[in-house]
């Protein structure tokens, strides 16, 4: 048995705990908190399982939104404690278990991660002090592209000096497109064409290239600005980042006098991913889904057929360049690892290193279809060669969840220990397409 703490946070007069660990018939009155006229507490000894719970305040039953929730067979709403066999009264107002884990155990786990997430603004991934960096709309793709190599950046907004507002997003992803059609319409005047396009006319050209894709007969609109407000809650944030298949929205600040919108800060998830690692540290005794092998989780995308509903891609050092630009595009996604020919891990290429190209201006001097990837790699600064993490099946998820709140960690490779064969690959989106859909 196990001494578990029951907490009710919310004041009233009597308030009563009731759970299926007493066959839902013994109403067992709680005690408020010595020096506290809100908080009350009772302690039970429960084996270790996992049991639903209510409160009855002042002759209502109620239910804690802070607190773990799933509906019951009738569909009533009850708090959801997992006990463990290891715990003690003092270690958590919400105990969890360290038991063989079920489907139903994952999804109260996850709904606490969610609810801790539901739990934060936007406002506190800010840091004290700063910058972020938006280019004007008339800066030219040649500058744009230089600019975000130099400053490390695969995501810069894009700022109207006559609306007085961010129009949109430049991406890594803007540059490998402009390039394969740079390269497969105008081989010979690539830099001139980048001196030419401004940011705004690259915007407008990629508008028209995507409605000729898509046909003359389906209509077509511009996607307004995804952003979001310093009040939102961090996984309303970390939704609209997934639901919308992007990677980072501008954090504005409307002003109530109708004057120019302030620029705050670039939400992304690795962000959000820091700042929730950073409070879990302490409880991860209390939420055991963290320390599950990642090989266990239903997440990521792994070599072995039926694992994933994906496909792991991967290239070899002498495929050309061209070939990993049409792989991240075409199959919509981030990286791409290059591996030898017995297939061990010998780097990634990512859409955020196309920018790599304007060191030297190599982009007016190459073909990308003549272009190896190990060639390609070697532009790639080496300051730059720790932007993505190892790990093995058995690693534990809270292990790779550390890895990629570094924001120059975008993903995480998964190898076999003895031969380095790369065996699945696990990124930002996966983890919280994990916690949070």
């Amino acid at each position: 048995m196990v001494h578990t703490v029951f907490t009710w946070c919310y004041g009233g007069r009597e308030v009563f705990l009731c759970g299926s660990f007493s066959g839902w018939t013994e109403r067992i009155q709680m005690i408020l908190v010595e020096g506290s006229s809100m908080i009350f507490q009772a302690i039970q000894d429960l084996p270790p399982g996992y049991h639903q719970y209510k409160f009855l305040v002042d002759g209502v039953w109620r239910f804690d939104g802070q607190q773990i929730c799933v509906p019951d067979e009738y569909g009533r709403i009850n708090n959801v404690v997992l006990v463990n066999e290891l715990a003690s009264s003092s270690s958590s107002i919400h105990p969890e278990l360290v038991l063989p884990w079920s489907d139903n155990m994952i999804d109260v786990s996850r709904h606490h991660l969610s609810l801790h997430l539901s739990s934060y603004k936007t406002f506190e991934l800010i840091p004290n002090s700063g910058k972020v960096i938006a280019l004007d709309a008339k800066v030219a793709m040649e500058q744009a592209c230089h600019v975000m190599y130099e400053e490390g950046l695969a995501v810069v907004p894009i700022w109207d000096d006559c609306s007085k507002q961010i129009l949109g997003m430049l991406t890594a992803s803007d540059f490998i497109l402009i390039f394969m059609e740079l390269h497969r319409n105008r081989p010979m005047v690539i830099n001139e064409q980048l001196e030419m396009h401004t940011i705004s006319a690259w915007k407008e050209v990629k508008f028209q290239l995507h409605r000729e894709a898509v046909g003359p007969t389906q209509l077509l609109h511009r996607r307004p600005l995804i952003q979001a407000g310093p009040d939102e809650s961090l996984k309303d944030v970390a939704l609209r980042i997934l639901q919308n298949k992007i990677s980072t929205v501008p954090v504005i600040h409307s002003m109530q006098d109708g004057s120019c919108p302030q620029l705050l800060h670039i939400a992304c998830l690795s962000g959000i991913l820091k700042y929730m690692c950073r409070l879990l540290r302490q409880r991860l005794g209390n939420l055991p889904l963290l320390q599950q092998p990642i090989g266990t989780l239903h997440l990521g995308t792994w070599r072995e057929v039926g694992r994933s509903g994906r496909v792991l891609l991967s290239l070899r050092p002498t495929d050309p360049l061209s070939s990993a630009l049409n792989l991240l595009i075409e199959g919509k996604i981030s990286s791409v690892p290059i591996v030898d020919d017995k297939g061990a891990l010998i780097n990634v290429y990512s859409r955020s290193d196309i920018t790599s190209l304007a060191k030297g201006n190599v982009y007016a001097r190459i073909q990308l279809d003549q272009t190896i990837m190990s060639q390609a790699l070697e532009l790639i600064d080496e300051a730059n060669h720790h932007r993505y993490g190892t790990c093995t099946h058995s690693d534990p998820l809270y292990r790779i969840m550390e890895l990629l709140s570094d924001p120059a960690v975008r993903r995480v490779i998964v190898t076999n220990a003895g031969s380095q064969r790369v065996e699945g690959i696990i990124t930002l989106r996966d983890v919280f397409n994990f916690i949070l859909i």
